[in-house]
């Protein structure tokens, strides 16, 4: 097996991971855009037509480990190469809405129309079925991230067994799911290779909250504003529940309100998932505002928004008929955005958040595993021969994480050569970083 990190070892998204048999089969793990640096828009070598189709030749499918732009990205491009795609369900139907959405913005209408076009022909893989490419088999299974429907791969070829974890973490509704996934269906599998995420490696000082604990801090600011305005993806089905409960446990009158696009999300989310999910319940401001309004003013209301001009200007509407001292806007995101110290911090956004004369509180948590979290899977995986970080700062260690000797020292961060022992055979694993 030879793995190719094309591009994520010294760098958050832009994700790009290849796997290649003895024979030749080649396929990827994502292939997604990198991320901008604050408003400006990202620079990426494969906007090159001529590099993308290098890159590609030989490669048979893509499969994604979940939706976020950072890992997918390419997919018309991707399409037009004769490379299938693979995805989620969920995840098709949550792009699939995002981009009919985006027909709607004038400078986003052709693009859009084209990721639809690649997207009518993805295929949808499932949850713990196992697929063959070649001498390549791949299998997902669900994890717990800040999109949805996020999938790590299981990987297996000439002998060796590797894990892509994708981006995870513990501390969601559904995160209670990792550690037994991984001791009933990864463990047992006797991983050699494992490739995991490291985006909070960097953030080491940064306390990780659960959903719950954003849930109580969201109520504890509702019940001392009757109106609030929430800033939080609107694919993040997480943050959204925890909104709604927040609404639900602090005023059953109060309207929990959203937009079209938002409410058709919630809708792909709550036909799909079950348990917490099914319960979300809102008022769409889309189709209804001149009804709504009259009850969004008496009784109060949290209010999904995001940051473009239909909000702008129903906020400019809604804003006048309402107490500001009573208002609370509530920023759920990553608080780089508005850190102008920050290298991501977006202009736009801080213009967004700081409109009016409101109240503004940061209510948030990352999307991604813990140092403690990272700690437990390394440790539980165990992998025999190598640790490959992706979704990483540059300057982050992976070996700050507190694992055994042997552990540490299969951290692989410079192409090598790893050799896995199986009897009195060596086989090789070739490992090649990139970026």
């Amino acid at each position: 097996m030879k793995i190719t990190i094309h591009r994520g070892a010294n760098q958050i998204g832009g994700c790009i991971t290849e796997i290649e048999s003895a024979k030749g089969d080649r396929i990827f793990i994502d292939f997604g855009h990198n991320l901008p640096e604050g408003d400006k828009k990202s620079d990426d070598k494969f906007e090159n037509p001529n590099l993308l189709r290098e890159v590609l030749r030989g490669v048979s499918d893509v499969y994604y480990t979940h939706y976020h732009g950072d890992h997918i990205g390419f997919e018309y491009e991707i399409y037009k190469a004769g490379v299938a795609q693979h995805i989620g369900g969920l995840s098709l139907k949550m792009m699939q809405t995002l981009k009919t959405h985006m027909q709607h913005a004038d400078g986003l209408k052709d693009q859009a129309a084209d990721s639809l076009a690649a997207l009518e022909h993805f295929k949808v893989y499932r949850p713990a079925h196992t697929e063959q490419i070649g001498d390549i088999s791949i299998t997902p299974y669900f994890v717990s991230h800040s999109a949805v429907d996020a999938h790590m791969f299981l990987i297996e070829c000439d002998g060796v067994t590797a894990l892509h974890t994708g981006d995870f973490r513990d501390h969601g509704y559904m995160g209670g799911g990792l550690m037994k996934n991984l001791k009933a269906n990864i463990a047992p599998k006797h991983i050699d290779v494992l490739i995991t995420e490291g985006t909070m490696l960097a953030r080491g000082g940064e306390k990780v909250l659960s959903e719950w604990d954003l849930q109580e801090q969201a109520m504890d600011v509702m019940k001392n504003h009757k109106y609030a305005f929430v800033l939080c993806s609107s694919t993040d089905a997480d943050r959204i529940v925890t909104m709604f409960k927040a609404t639900q446990r602090t005023d059953h009158k109060r309207l929990f309100v959203v937009d079209s696009y938002q409410g058709a999300q919630i809708l792909n989310i709550k036909d799909n998932l079950d348990g917490i999910y099914k319960s979300l319940y809102f008022k769409n401001i889309s189709k209804d505002y001149d009804k709504l309004l009259p009850q969004m003013l008496q009784d109060g209301f949290i209010m999904l928004v995001r940051n473009s001009q239909t909000f702008e200007n129903l906020m400019e509407k809604i804003v006048p008929q309402i107490d500001l001292q009573q208002t609370v806007f509530i920023y759920s995101q990553f608080g780089g955005y508005i850190d102008k110290s920050h290298a991501a911090f977006r202009q736009s956004t801080y213009d967004f958040v700081h409109k009016h004369d409101w109240k503004m509180v940061q209510i948030h948590t990352s999307g991604h595993a813990s140092c403690q979290a990272l700690t437990n899977v390394c440790n539980w995986v165990h992998p025999s021969t190598a640790i490959i970080p992706i979704h990483k700062e540059k300057d982050s260690n992976f070996s700050e994480l507190q694992l055994d000797l042997d552990l540490k020292g299969r951290i692989v961060t410079q192409t090598q050569v790893m050799h896995k022992q199986v009897g009195s055979q060596n086989i090789d694993v070739e490992i090649e970083i990139k970026d």
